[in-house]
């Protein structure tokens, strides 16, 4: 703050500078340092636990979506520190978009390991088919589903509404990147002022925000479907701590960052300015503080995913295995263990056999060897359909 002397000789305040100066925390040593320390433990911790599952590789139907879904946290915390680091000119956009695809991924990823967890589509029909849908009210926005049983469709609906989430969001993204250099498209802009190519007739954050939120929703929504007609199932396998874990990391995050958005909408966050010259917007300020947050969070979730999707089970397995038949585990086969993971040809084939009017009266059967339940390790078969 500046002073002057005034005629009475009493100092007076002229400029008032935002807390958020040019100088702010976010742009500090100090934060790079505080999310750069979190950021690398959360790492350590991650690619260890990855490495515990590639190496005892005892039931890859399972521990292909387990993999899938811890990559969240080496994704979420290094995209999310890379932010920081260039978050002049609007460069961090880019980072949240490659950050902000993954998490649509992770949710089909932990519904697709409950499916495994009860051995696939068929079991899980032969398990609920024909009872009553519970629960039933306006808390849980299934009020419309009184008096309705389970059928194929129900379970139908639960995968479409996670997979919708897989296309939506690399094509907002996809957006995003094309709308930013064009001028179209401004973190936190909500007016409604500009025309913007065909299907955008207002701002482009506007509209990518709402489709947005609209696709992790219904997402969300169908997760939540799935895990109250399966709980009782998913029971032997610790379903709440999974999806608590899971839930949290992407739906706290979520809401995390629109509460920042929001705070930056009714200027309760201040812009970054310099010689009345605004260098760092609301939004960005906001985004940074996302941004810095998440790698915090990221250390701790890393430590709760630990704990959710533990290895010992399959490590026991797969010990067991490899007495029986004398194979040493190698990086070759960690390699291809992680080749395999990686490999996106299940998730296009699973698009396909649920959204593909052709299958739509069927069910996917599978008979994976299991190391949970059944103490087996395993290669995967493959699905077989029936027509219901």
């Amino acid at each position: 703050m500046l002073k002057e002397m005034a005629d009475d000789g009493v100092i007076v305040s002229t400029t008032h500078i935002p807390l958020t100066s040019d100088d702010s925390f976010l742009h500090s040593a100090t934060c790079l340092g505080i999310s750069g320390l979190f950021t690398i433990a959360a790492l350590l911790l991650t690619i260890h636990q990855i490495y515990e599952h590639l190496r005892y590789y005892s039931c890859p139907t399972e521990q292909r979506w387990i993999v899938r879904i811890l990559f969240i946290v080496p994704i979420y915390s290094f995209d999310s520190w890379l932010s920081l680091i260039f978050s002049q000119n609007n460069v961090y956009i880019y980072f949240n978009s490659i950050r902000d695809c993954y998490e649509a991924f992770v949710i089909y990823s932990f519904l697709s390991l409950c499916y495994e967890y009860l051995g696939g589509e068929s079991n899980i029909m032969a398990e609920i088919r024909g009872k009553a849908i519970r629960p039933t009210n306006y808390y849980t926005c299934t009020c419309c589903l009184a008096g309705k049983q389970y059928t194929i469709e129900f379970l139908r609906f639960c995968k479409q509404a996670t997979l919708q989430f897989c296309f939506i969001k690399p094509i907002m993204s996809l957006l995003t990147l094309i709308l930013t250099p064009m001028g179209l498209y401004e973190e936190g802009n909500w007016s409604l002022n500009e025309f913007v190519i065909v299907i955008m007739l207002l701002q482009g954050y506007i509209w990518i925000t709402l489709t947005y939120n609209v696709s992790i929703s219904l997402s969300l929504y169908g997760l939540f479907l799935f895990y109250t007609a399966t709980k009782d199932l998913l029971s032997p396998y610790r379903p709440v701590l999974k999806f608590l874990t899971v839930k949290s990391v992407i739906f706290l995050s979520f809401w995390q960052g629109f509460f920042l958005a929001v705070l930056a909408a009714f200027d309760v966050i201040d812009q970054v300015e310099k010689e009345g010259q605004v260098i760092a917007s609301r939004a960005t300020i906001a985004a940074g503080w996302q941004n810095f947050l998440i790698c915090i969070e990221m250390f701790f979730a890393a430590i709760a995913l630990r704990f959710a999707f533990s290895v010992s089970a399959y490590a026991d397995a797969h010990v067991a295995s490899n007495t029986n038949e004398g194979r040493p585990v190698t990086l070759q086969s960690i390699s291809s263990s992680l080749k395999e993971t990686m490999n996106p040809k299940d998730i296009m084939q699973d698009a396909i056999h649920n959204f593909h009017p052709q299958y739509q009266q069927y069910t996917q059967h599978s008979n994976p060897a299991r190391s949970v339940s059944g103490n087996e390790a395993g290669r995967a078969h493959p699905p077989f359909l029936f027509l219901n």
